[in-house]
């Protein structure tokens, strides 16, 4: 599909939201080292909980309040899946960290609620994709739309580990259409700095 809006952005985190998931699917399901050790301090776990709640509330602050009263009967409908979707998630998340502090129960307990989680997520995002997107592109201009951007952004707040997470095993194609739109600053500081910081990081 063809949007007006640019969706590059938002293409990128849900497809770094999803390798995230296969990553936590690799390591809940190894037999040889207590899988709660690994993620109890695992960098990658916190990247992926800190820049997945930025998101869903750049997505709650700025998104879903501004196309309320410009939406459809169906699109609010839409929109309360939406909100509800995201409402499901901080939940799993908060239960796969209990687990991880459960010295007793929490290893035959992780599996599961990681496959909960990525269920949970996996449906949301596959609906934002075949719905949702079509909805924003066909409701918000583009001020509101940089202005989602602008709250995202502010969410990070700086974080130099967000772009290569984000662009981590992207497909080049995916990566290119996200860094094109960077100021020449950003994507020197990318290349020449957080990158490589982000390459010499363990994340599980």
């Amino acid at each position: 599909m063809t949007y007006r809006l640019d969706m590059s952005m938002m293409f990128a985190m849900h497809d770094a939201l999803r390798r995230e998931l296969e990553r936590l699917a690799v390591v809940a399901a190894k037999t040889g080292d207590d899988p709660r050790r690994i993620l109890k301090t695992a960098v990658g776990w916190e990247l992926f909980k800190t820049f997945l709640r930025v998101h869903h509330t750049a997505e709650d602050v700025a998104l879903w309040p501004a196309m309320r009263a410009a939406v459809s009967p169906d699109g609010l409908a839409l929109l309360d899946a939406m909100e509800d979707e995201h409402a499901a998630i901080d939940p799993l998340l908060d239960a796969v960290d209990a687990a991880l502090a459960d010295r007793d129960h929490g290893a035959e307990r992780l599996g599961g609620l990681v496959d909960a989680l990525a269920a949970g997520l996996g449906g949301h995002l596959r609906h934002e994709e075949s719905e949702g997107l079509a909805l924003i592109d066909a409701t918000l201009g583009e001020e509101q739309w940089r202005r989602f951007g602008q709250t995202h952004r502010e969410g990070i707040g700086g974080d130099p580990r967000y772009l290569p997470w984000l662009l981590d095993a992207q497909d080049p194609r995916r990566v290119a259409a996200v860094l094109d739109v960077m100021p020449a600053g950003i994507k020197e500081a990318y290349r020449d700095e957080w990158r490589p910081a982000y390459d010499r990081l363990t994340l599980y």
